[in-house]
């Protein structure tokens, strides 16, 4: 690989996530790494899935992450490194349950913290490193 095409910055994004709202981009790709900015539990319409369910909203919110990652040819097996931001810590062990259907062997590193987020009904927002 070139420098030049490791230094060659691509927007990624789906039709199948929420377009931002915010001065953001749903995915980059530099090289060999993408970094997927948060995703929210919003469907394509921006329409909330999974009004207080953690359940749904973390089935929403990797969906999401799946997608942007296909936008740049990867995978979840792709995945080396997870963000999560809880807004109530109690949801830490329901949210697991559906990480691991995800994630089911040789998960990724991964943090996960208690976070006010951008509204008060997203439950979970995950961000994610991929290298393909």
């Amino acid at each position: 690989m070139t420098r030049e095409n490791l230094l060659k910055r691509e927007v990624l994004t789906s039709q199948k996530i929420a377009k931002p709202r915010a001065p953001i981009s749903p995915g980059i790709r530099c090289g060999n790494v993408i970094w997927v900015s948060g995703q929210v539990s919003l469907n394509a319409n921006q329409e909330l899935v999974g009004a207080g369910d953690i359940e749904q909203q973390t089935r929403q919110v990797l969906e999401n992450v799946k997608s942007v990652l296909e936008a740049g040819g990867a995978t979840l097996d792709n995945v080396v490194k997870v963000t999560v931001y809880l807004r109530n810590p109690a949801h830490y062990h329901t949210m697991n349950e559906v990480y691991r259907e995800y994630f089911p062997s040789n998960p990724p590193a991964r943090s996960c913290v208690q976070a006010g987020l951008a509204r008060p009904e997203f439950l979970v927002e995950i961000e994610a490193m991929a290298m393909v």
